[in-house]
């Protein structure tokens, strides 16, 4: 045991706590886009005004994650994410008795996108950065992406069978209960050096000086750009894959175990991509990943499309799904270590998210005027190819500072 290990949280503890708290939050959010028919059918609005809730749900999630990450490195994860489980709350219900599209963006929009900030990937990753050592964290990471994974697995089929046996409204309030399971699990994420009375951990560089480090470092720059696009992908197929497949004729229970189906292989994707991380360089996992699934579209899209067809994407697509977040989050904090590491992170995740913007606002507006999704199929295949090269240049070597900087 080393001397400081007192003062840190049992790596299993974080883990299951951590976890559990990602399976929750991402598991809720990765049903949403069961809600598009029997929203828009019920209330009378356009795809596009779903979708646009989603893109500012999205764009809300990325701004509020950095302020969400400066919070939980500067005062510790456990009060945001206590604020993150009582607001996705809130803003489920909200969801469910909106009357306008006004209140529907901003209680799907605005509230679950600054809950979402306070309840997965930023801050989590903080606590284990700030607790796991660097020989597992990456894996560590891996772990935790992965239970978020089991959380789609889990959770996409509960709330299609929620909505079928509730209706859409009973069903949105009946998981803003289960999004306050959050509080005690937070809990477990308590750590000892931002207890009450405790001096907060010391740290060389003050925000603004992490930032200008980070923004002024091309490999950072690389990252958010091949971030935007992971965004892009699988946010307009989690969101517009049950209604291009309704379009093309097929079933509802397709869609939905397709979306479950990406949310399994998906835990496999990312427990590898974390434990790959540990031996091999993680730009090579992220250009592979992102070339892959330009090819899985393409075959996707010229094969005909069946149940089968479905599948065997859905299948692929969850192995490259969110794969790329424990090796960009690990490449983050090998660059630049884990003081401002829910604060960087936060900002390379809102580059994911305007991509996720793009992804689903696009995907509603070229569908409305198209009466196709095909033109952003295409897009979604350019880009991947994009994101592939521009990861390849990344140094990940940690950043040589040269002396302490003054405060």
């Amino acid at each position: 045991m080393s001397m400081h290990s007192n003062k840190k949280l049992s790596m299993a503890q974080v883990l299951i706590c951590g976890a559990a708290i990602v399976t929750l939050s991402m598991g809720i959010r990765h049903g949403f886009g069961l809600w598009l028919q029997p929203v828009t059918q019920t209330q009378g609005w356009t795809r596009e005004t779903f979708a646009l809730a989603m893109a500012i749900q999205n764009l809300t999630w990325g701004l509020a994650g950095i302020f969400a990450g400066m919070l939980a490195d500067k005062f510790g994860a456990f009060k945001v994410i206590i604020a993150g489980a009582i607001l996705y709350a809130l803003g489920l219900v909200g969801m469910a008795n909106a009357p306008t599209p006004l209140l529907f963006a901003l209680s799907c929009g605005v509230l679950i996108g600054i809950a979402q900030a306070g309840t997965t990937y930023a801050v989590i990753y903080g606590v284990i950065g700030r607790n796991v050592s660097l020989d597992k964290r990456s894996w560590a990471m891996g772990v935790a992406a992965a239970a978020g994974s089991f959380g789609q697995f889990l959770m996409v089929p509960t709330e299609g069978f929620l909505i079928s046996s509730l209706g859409w409204q009973q069903a949105l309030v009946a998981l803003g209960m289960a999004a306050l399971l959050i509080i005690p699990l937070a809990w477990g994420l308590h750590e000892p050096g931002f207890a009450r009375g405790s001096t907060p951990p010391k740290r060389e560089q003050t925000i603004l000086q992490a930032l200008r480090e980070a923004f002024a470092y091309p490999s950072f720059q690389l990252l958010m750009a091949g971030y935007f696009v992971c965004g892009f992908q699988v946010v307009f197929i989690g969101v517009h894959m049950p209604s291009y497949l309704k379009d093309h004729n097929l079933s509802p229970q397709v869609a939905s175990y397709s979306l479950a189906l990406i949310g399994l292989f998906n835990v496999f994707g990312t427990y590898i991509a974390g434990t790959l991380g540990q031996r091999l360089q993680k730009k090579n996992i992220l250009a592979f990943i992102y070339f892959a699934r330009s090819i899985a579209i393409t075959v996707f899209l010229l094969v005909p499309l069946s149940p089968m067809s479905v599948y065997v994407f859905s299948a692929v697509m969850g192995l490259l799904w969110l794969s790329t977040v424990p090796p960009t989050n690990a490449v983050v904090a090998q660059i630049f270590g884990v003081a401002h590491l829910s604060m960087l992170s936060g900002f390379v995740f809102f580059s994911h998210q305007v991509g996720s913007f793009m992804g689903v606002w696009l995907g509603g507006y070229l569908y409305d005027k198209t009466g196709s999704y095909d033109i952003v199929w295409y897009i979604a295949i350019g880009l991947g190819v994009a994101a592939a090269l521009v990861n390849l240049p990344v140094r990940e070597a940690a950043i040589r500072r040269h002396a302490p900087q003054a405060a």
